[in-house]
């Protein structure tokens, strides 16, 4: 498995960093590269290639939309981590974003790597119809904005220190990180023009996958250390932070998580083998520590 994410973390990076060195320089190129290389285990870029592999896609086009939603993720962790928002000091075992260039070079920063990720889709290296294209965009933007990531953020700071319903918790952590992911599942399937009942049943898997990382991601926060999560833990319960551990309790929590890794096997059932790759992320998204 490690091999494997090196791997695509490694072709990931190498893209990115060709695709940057042709952009005109300016000041922000080096925060941006900044927040977008500073580590991280590329697993949505993962599920993007096994999902990718069911459906026989050509690898390089996998990794060119994987650097986008690498893009997408880093603006995202860069303004989750301001002041203004999560105010989290370290991230990946390093100074954020603003800590190290001040908020407004973030914020801006952020904002760059979001309109990158549009630039790579529409571009000419993805070999795929300009269709295609169109319909990548307006899938990665419902994932990105109010009806996915930006709109589960501010459920999440909303949320803090009230009583929240577990539908609620689970709807705000789906938006919150679960779009992204539902993306990456629907990729290989839009184009390879399936209809819209079977995009439909992989966007819900990845809406799951999300849920099973975010669950994941608050059960390291909860018994994790500094050291070992790359960043400052037991912060989620002195923000108040509505999460499902909140509610449902530690024990509890994990058993959830691992219906939720049961609960999407049986939806991979009828792919057999070709969905092994994937059923093994799954277990490494639970098991990881950081």
């Amino acid at each position: 498995m490690q091999k494997k994410l090196n791997k695509i973390a490694k072709d990931t990076n190498l893209f990115l960093k060709r695709f940057i060195k042709y952009q005109k320089k300016t000041d922000l190129i080096t925060p941006m590269q900044y927040g977008l290389f500073s580590g991280g285990k590329k697993i949505r870029s993962k599920i993007l290639t096994d999902v990718g592999s069911i459906f026989k896609l050509d690898y390089k086009s996998l990794i060119i939309i994987g650097s986008a939603v690498e893009c997408i993720h880093a603006y995202s962790l860069i303004h989750d981590d301001l002041p203004c928002m999560d105010n989290d000091s370290i991230r990946r075992g390093k100074p954020s974003t603003h800590v190290k260039f001040g908020e407004s070079t973030a914020v801006l920063a952020g904002n760059s790597l979001l309109i990158l990720a549009f630039e790579i889709l529409s571009h000419k290296n993805l070999n795929v119809s300009e269709r295609t294209k169109i319909n990548l965009i307006n899938k990665i933007s419902e994932s990105s904005g109010h009806l996915g990531i930006a709109g589960g953020q501010y459920l999440d700071l909303s949320y803090e220190h009230k009583k929240i319903s577990k539908r609620k918790i689970i709807e705000m952590e789906i938006k919150k990180t679960g779009k992204l992911f539902s993306f990456c599942c629907a990729v290989p399937l839009i184009i390879k023009n399936k209809d819209k009942n079977e995009i439909k049943k992989f966007e819900d898997i990845g809406a799951e996958i999300g849920l099973l990382f975010q669950v994941a991601d608050d059960l390291i926060d909860y018994k994790g250390s500094l050291l070992a999560a790359g960043k400052k833990t037991g912060k989620d319960k002195k923000k108040g932070k509505a999460t499902l551990i909140s509610l449902l309790g530690y024990k509890n929590t994990i058993k959830y998580a691992n219906s939720l890794i049961l609960k999407i096997n049986n939806k991979l059932k009828k792919y057999g083998s070709k969905s092994k790759e994937l059923s093994e992320t799954l277990n490494y998204i639970l098991n990881r520590e950081k």
